[in-house]
């Protein structure tokens, strides 16, 4: 099947407005990839010119070494799921699905074939009689996913397909969704602004920022090592600030953090250099006193506020001039009682925690 995608320098221009500038991406077989930002970034036209709705004003995109450049949409061998799922309200489950079929030239019976198993791949075999208004959102995602599916494209690119879904039914799909890209091993390209998603589903992800990559790796990644301060704050929460590097020894570096001192275990920052420093809130450790801590970078402070999220209590507080956030995860279904608004603590935050950032 294959399925490897590169692109190199892409460029495209809408007016004076640049979309997506010099991108440069590889895509592996049967890799479930996603490109990852907020709106305007840029990750629906790359979809949109690898799919052949739109066209690049310069760069290539190469398909298993193939250059689509040429080839028109109908002809290329990718497939592409909307939002909008656009289903035919007047034809059934099954004949939704069997549509593009018809251009093919299959017979009859593989047509039913081949309907048949993309409905059983998507859970939806027992509906195929059924008409689009008498199906829920998901399982009308599921008809758009095997209507794209049954004709077995090299590639399948996902707009964000569960954009129009609720909270708990997008968690479902998710796990669905990437357990049927293993299962059926094509290679899918998934663009969506929710953090949540790309790490959930993605072998790899690219975040992408004013139609540039900003960061390309796997979901662990990317999230605990962030190229920058815009993949650091874009892609789920984090506690950033301004700082000065200090001094180094074999150990690491300390630097200077909103009148704090902190060590952190980085080998490349001179002492005397601006940077930024990130710590992940879940990394931030809060005790009911300093004497609780062992280790370095243990810091007296206050409780500002407290917020119950069921798994975990979000705790907001200042160390001095240093403000911070952190989790505390609710082991006994509530937060421990010495942690209450106004309530002096310490926290103790790991050299490892911290990360250096210089753009």
């Amino acid at each position: 099947m294959a399925g490897a995608l590169s692109l190199t320098g892409l460029v495209k221009r809408f007016g004076d407005e640049v979309a997506v500038d010099g991108l440069d991406l590889e895509i592996g077989e049967g890799e479930f990839f996603s490109l990852l930002g907020s709106s305007g970034c840029g990750k629906t036209t790359t979809l949109r010119m690898v799919a052949g709705f739109e066209e690049p004003d310069s760069g290539q995109i190469l398909l298993d070494g193939r250059d689509l450049a040429q080839v028109s949409p109908h002809k290329r061998p990718v497939n592409t799921v909307f939002q909008s799922y656009a289903l035919f309200p007047f034809l059934d489950v099954a004949d939704n699905v069997a549509f593009g079929l018809k251009y093919q030239r299959a017979s009859k019976d593989e047509v039913r074939r081949r309907v048949g198993t993309a409905l059983d791949l998507v859970q939806m075999g027992s509906m195929s009689k059924r008409k689009p208004h008498q199906l829920s959102g998901g399982q009308r995602q599921r008809v758009a996913l095997a209507r794209a599916l049954v004709l077995e494209p090299t590639v399948l690119l996902l707009d964000e397909p569960m954009g129009a879904l609720d909270a708990k039914l997008r968690k479902q799909l998710q796990i669905e969704l990437r357990s049927l890209q293993k299962q059926v091993g094509t290679t899918f390209v998934y663009v969506t602004h929710d953090q949540d998603e790309a790490l959930t589903m993605s072998d790899r992800l690219a975040v992408l920022d004013k139609g540039k990559v900003q960061q390309v790796g796997t979901p662990s990644e990317v999230y605990s090592a962030p190229a920058n301060t815009h993949v650091a704050t874009f892609l789920g929460t984090a506690n950033l600030w301004p700082a000065t590097v200090t001094g180094a020894d074999q150990q690491g570096v300390t630097c200077s953090v909103e009148g704090a001192t902190l060590r952190i275990a980085d080998h490349e920052a001179k002492a005397g250099e601006a940077v930024s420093v990130m710590v992940r809130p879940e990394r931030v450790e809060v005790v009911a006193t300093a004497s609780g801590a062992d280790g370095s970078n243990v810091l007296k402070g206050r409780v500002d506020t407290l917020t119950f999220r069921g798994a975990h209590t979000n705790v907001r507080l200042g160390c001095a001039d240093l403000h911070l956030e952190a989790e505390v995860a609710n082991v006994a279904g509530a937060p421990p009682e010495w942690l209450s608004e106004g309530a002096d603590v310490a926290v103790q935050i790991s050299p490892k925690a911290l990360r250096i950032l210089r753009s």
